[in-house]
């Protein structure tokens, strides 16, 4: 008797066999390299300590408990040579923060405006801003920190003869000394209020451009956040009753004493690495800009919008999604060139771990924290970078 299979009915897809599956072959693949890549690591990991256990070298983290027996000339954070090496290589962690933070703040400042004026319609600006590029990018960055060190131990005046550009402001060929406020407990309560003040205008900054997006009405942004950022912290110091001294520098018989000193080292470093970095800045904005569809800034023109503005409200927040991507490598690199400051003499991460090092002897340890502590600083930059980047990122409407 012939049977007839009902039409209707779906017949079971044939059983693959799991070698032959694709996704089962791209897990396996997976696994095998991993594993690969652990018993690599194994082998290395055992293979060291092998060897260095032949040779009697001791190893582990337990040194960083000993004391350093070291100064350091500038820190964030006081040294003394009865400190641990673990708090010597904290201080110079703290440096190398100090260095990235206020360099990426130069170089961003430095290079916008530098790349917005290579697009600059006066003659005269776009050739200084293109010989600023072409000089300093072409230019090794050691030389240059020389050059800067160079300049201000060189040209500065001695400490007796020190420049006064402004009450409780000296420079000489020690650094620029500046008053600083003599702490009090109310200084934290004034840190916090600004904080909660800035929290405080981010939220409220959402608020208003969904309320502008909902309603087509933009209420006030400016005077608000001034008042939170700037009134909340005011009305707190008026609260602890305007604790303000200042630590003056006062020029004694061969130097000053008070005050807080910006050394030479640190200022050669930071300049130089700050310029330097701020080429490369600028072509990845004149780059940007130039991505911009030119239509955008037509029809901006056509609605009577004078070039500041087009530039500010309608090329600037498209430019940023091309800007911003190379513009992190270019944070990432001026956070790692830091380590050149060894060649001046600034107490960073490098310089500070390699004297620990050559007290020690421990080499496989305080290379590891050095790399670690790049990675977490630079992996904590690109994370951030990352999150600005969705944050501009214009909504895909399809």
């Amino acid at each position: 008797m012939t049977t007839f299979e009902d039409p209707a009915v779906p017949s079971e897809p044939p059983r693959v066999a799991p070698w032959n599956n694709p996704s089962v072959r791209a897990w396996v693949y997976q696994v095998v390299v991993m594993g690969l890549v652990l018993a690599l690591a194994v082998y290395l990991i055992n293979n060291t300590l092998t060897n260095l256990s032949e040779r009697s070298i001791r190893t582990g983290f337990g040194f960083l408990d000993r004391e350093a027996g070291f100064r350091m000339g500038e820190s964030i954070i006081p040294i003394e040579p009865s400190n641990s090496y673990g708090r010597a290589i904290l201080a110079g962690f703290l440096n190398t923060l100090k260095v990235a933070i206020l360099g990426i703040i130069l170089c961003t400042v430095v290079g916008v405006v530098i790349g917005i004026a290579r697009l600059s319609r006066n003659w005269l600006v776009q050739k200084l801003a293109t010989v600023y590029v072409e000089t300093l990018r072409n230019i090794p960055i050691l030389l240059q920190l020389f050059f800067w060190y160079a300049i201000i131990t060189g040209t500065f005046p001695n400490s007796q003869e020190a420049w006064k550009p402004l009450p409780g402001v000296f420079i000489s060929k020690s650094g620029i000394l500046h008053a600083v406020p003599v702490a009090d407990p109310a200084h934290l309560w004034i840190g916090i209020a600004l904080l909660v003040g800035i929290i405080a205008t981010v939220f409220y900054g959402r608020w208003v451009r969904r309320q502008q997006q909902e309603t087509g009405r933009r209420p006030p942004l400016l005077g608000p956040a001034l008042g939170l950022i700037v009134g909340l912290p005011f009305l707190v110091f008026l609260g602890f009753g305007a604790p303000l001294a200042w630590d003056l520098p006062v020029m004694g018989r061969f130097r000053f004493t008070g005050g807080q000193e910006i050394t030479p080292e640190f200022l050669a470093l930071w300049i130089g690495l700050g310029l330097y970095t701020a080429a490369f800045v600028a072509e990845v904005v004149r780059g940007g800009i130039l991505a911009v569809d030119w239509g955008q800034t037509e029809a901006a023109g056509a609605l009577g919008l004078r070039r500041g503005l087009v530039l500010r409200l309608v090329v600037l927040p498209q430019a940023l999604r091309v800007i911003i991507p190379p513009t992190t490598n270019q944070y990432l690199n001026l956070t790692k060139n830091s380590s050149l400051a060894v060649a001046v003499g600034y107490p960073e991460l490098t310089s500070v771990t390699d004297t620990t090092l050559n007290q020690t002897g421990q080499a496989v340890e305080c290379i590891a924290i050095m790399m670690a502590i790049y990675l977490a600083i630079s992996l904590s930059i690109s994370g951030g970078m990352n999150l600005y980047n969705r944050a501009v990122q214009i909504p895909d409407r399809r």
